[in-house]
Parts: C-alpha cells; structure tokens; sequence
C-alpha cells in the first residue's frame, strides 16, 4: 500500500509533470519546476521511504552520518564504504571545501543542539545552518539541504527540513529519509520520542531528461493504487512480488544500546519490511 508519504511526494511528481514552469538552470539542462513544495511525515506512523522506486537506504544513511557524526568534508570516507555520490564535486585535495560537514564542525552544532534539546527542549533557536555566508565561496557545492529547525512539542523531536533546490527524481527521496534517520536518532541520545518531520523545498524541479523515469514511476503508483481499493480481499493480488510491496511496512530500527551520537556506526541502523518495484535509472546534472 503506498502510505501517506509516497501519497505527498507523488503528488508534487504529478503536478511538476503537468503544470511545471519549463527554465534553464546552471547545470545546462532545463527543468520543469515549481516552488515551494512541502512534504510533512508523522514519524511515529511511517518511515518515510519510497515503494515506487528503489531508495539506496544504506547509501543515503551513510552520507548523513559523513556529514552530521563524521562532519567531514573529505569524499575519500566515502568513497571507502563504497559510495560515489559526491565524486563529481570534488577539488584536487578531494573534498568538498567549506561546505556540509564541515559548517557543523566550525561550530559545534550538532553538540549544541543536543545540549539544548536535553537541558532546555523549549527553546525556540533550535537551528542548524549550513549556509554561511563568508565560506560559500569555498564550497564546491553550496548546500542544497541547508538548514534545519527543531522543536520539542509533548516529548516529540519535530524537525523542519528547508530545502533551497530539490532534485525531486534523485535528491528529494534520499534527503527525506536520511533525515528521518537522523530525527529518529537524535530523539534516542535525547530521550524524546520522534514527532514531525516536514521537508521544505524552494525549487522543486525535474530535469528534462528525467522525465521518461518519472512517467514510469507514475505508472508504478497507479498500479499500487489499484492496489489499494482491493487491499480488503488480498486473495485478488495475484502478483506475489507486487503484493510483497504492497503489503509492506518499512520500520527503522536503531540499536536501543546507543546513548551517544558519535556511538551510532551505519550496522546499528537497519530498515526491516522494505519491499520496492525497483531501481528507475535517471541521471544527475552537475
């Protein structure tokens, strides 16, 4: 069954797809786009993770630790758990400059973060920034997820995901849920239970030559529609690898043994029952 997540990200595919404002962008390769969008996810219901498509679950919980546990910019940590997402931003000493992990670092964020959601939960400059100006100029990205805001509301950790630009296809599933991961593990250091995640993104696009894989994801939504309206008689699902999808309930599991942030390693981080329709390849503009 598609949940209530894949419902709102597919929502915003359709309406980009069907009313989308077509524009040239620095990469060279047009969009269809819109601003503004908006995906909010109630963590105690649902992981937020794609049955439409195959979401690389490990690779993206190995980049937001690179970023938030290791606060690095250097893509050889990467590259030595065998992920290349970051390759072709690289500078000659193979970082990514000033950008990412390296802000969170400069000042302590994460750490002051979790100072002040352990000693005072309702403060209201609970932010993370990415963006600092006087260093953009050193980024061989300037940051695309670059901010966050949290709030403690009834012992639930709430965070707000603000998004400058958001490759809807690539970039969008994998931060959705890479900061689910780190909602989830946040509350466990703090005690706290997890509440709201809610993703914003400025500038929603899909490339142009994204367009046929987004069409064929569409394809696979309807048909997990289709679904749905006879979940009530499982006996008419007829295709056993489609109803393993359906059926399907994604839950991350943390290692509960964890009280540390810098403990966490990527094997006490699982995602059980993910079941997919499979990869859709599509390609990344630089």
């Amino acid at each position: 069954m598609a949940n209530n997540y894949e419902k709102q990200y597919m929502t915003i595919v359709e309406n980009i797809l069907n009313n989308g404002y077509y524009d040239n962008n620095r990469t060279g390769v047009p969009t269809y786009k819109l601003p503004h969008q908006i995906i909010q996810v109630n963590l105690q219901k649902e992981f937020p993770i794609l049955k439409t498509k195959q979401v690389a679950f490990k690779t993206a919980t190995k980049e937001m630790l690179w970023i938030w546990q290791s606060q690095s910019n250097d893509v050889t940590l990467l590259q030595n758990q065998n992920v290349h997402i970051w390759d072709e931003w690289v500078d000659s000493n193979n970082t990514i400059g000033k950008a990412y992990g390296y802000q969170i670092a400069k000042y302590k964020q994460l750490d002051k973060l979790i100072e002040t959601l352990k000693n005072n939960p309702q403060d209201r400059r609970m932010i993370v920034s990415l963006w600092n100006i006087e260093d953009l100029p050193d980024m061989q990205l300037q940051p695309c997820c670059y901010q966050t805001i949290w709030d403690v509301t009834d012992g639930r950790l709430n965070c707000m995901l603000v998004q400058r630009s958001g490759d809807i296809p690539l970039g969008v599933p994998f931060n959705t849920t890479q900061y689910a991961v780190l909602v989830h593990m946040i509350a466990q250091i703090t005690e706290l239970k997890v509440g709201q995640l809610t993703h914003v993104i400025n500038n929603a696009h899909i490339y142009e030559n994204q367009i046929d894989g987004m069409k064929e994801q569409v394809k696979r939504y309807n048909i997990l529609n289709t679904y749905n309206h006879i979940k009530d008689d499982l006996s008419l699902l007829k295709n056993k690898e489609l109803m393993s999808v359906f059926v399907s309930n994604p839950k991350l599991k943390l290692n509960t043994n964890i009280t540390n942030f810098y403990d966490f390693t990527i094997d006490d981080i699982k995602l059980e029952d993910y079941e997919n329709m499979g990869k859709i390849s599509m390609k990344v503009s630089v």
